[in-house]
C-alpha cells in the first residue's frame, strides 16, 4: 500500500499584479491558511520523509507556514522546476519516479495539474470526497490517496482511493 499526500499552496497576493506569476507571495489569508495547516498536520501526526515542490514564491511560503504552524514539519524537501504548473502526466511521472524506500511522500504545487491529478488517480471513494474535489480544489487544501500498490512505479491512473481531504476554511 502506497501513500500520497498532495497540497495546494496557499492563497498568494495580487497585490502587485504586475508581478511575475512565480514569484507571487502569499497574501495574509494564505499565510494564516498554511501556519493552521501545520497545526492540522500535527495534530493528526501526519509526518513526510520527502516532499517534492514546485520552486515557486508561494510555494516554499506555503511549506515555511506548515513548519510554522506546526514546528514538526522538517521533511527532505526536493523542489524541481518541472512542477511550476506541472500538468497531470508530469506529476504523476514525478510520484512513480519515487524510490520505494519513501514511505510518506508529499507532492506540494499549483492548479490546474494538482486538481486534474487528484481527479484522474482516483475512482469514487463512496464518501463524496472526490467529488467535493471535481467541484473545486481550492488553495491551501490537503488531499490523501491509497494506492493498492508495492511500489511507486505501479501507480496507474483510477488506482486510488480519496482517504482524506482537508480544507482551510474547515479547520479550527
Amino acid at each position: 500500500m502506497k501513500r500520497l499526500t498532495i497540497l495546494r499552496h496557499a492563497k498568494s497576493s495580487w497585490d502587485k499584479p504586475e508581478q511575475d506569476d512565480f514569484d507571487r507571495p502569499l497574501n495574509d489569508r494564505g499565510r494564516k491558511a498554511a501556519a493552521r495547516m501545520g497545526r492540522e498536520l500535527e495534530k493528526r501526526g501526519m509526518r513526510f520523509d520527502v516532499v517534492l515542490a514546485s520552486p515557486a514564491e508561494r510555494v516554499r511560503e506555503t511549506l515555511d507556514g506548515l513548519a510554522k504552524g506546526g514546528g514538526h514539519f522538517h521533511p527532505d524537501i526536493r523542489f524541481d522546476q518541472s512542477l511550476y504548473l506541472a500538468d497531470p502526466a508530469s506529476l504523476l511521472d514525478q510520484v512513480k519516479a519515487l524510490s520505494d524506500d519513501v514511505r510518506a511522500p508529499m507532492l506540494v504545487g499549483h492548479n490546474p495539474g494538482l486538481e486534474r491529478l487528484l481527479l484522474l488517480l482516483t475512482a469514487d471513494d463512496g464518501k463524496g470526497l472526490r467529488e467535493r474535489v471535481a467541484e473545486g480544489y481550492p488553495t491551501g487544501a490537503l488531499a490523501v490517496i491509497e494506492f493498492p500498490a508495492a511500489r511507486w512505479s505501479d501507480v496507474e491512473w483510477g488506482s486510488g482511493t480519496l482517504t482524506e481531504l482537508i480544507l482551510p476554511k474547515e479547520l479550527d
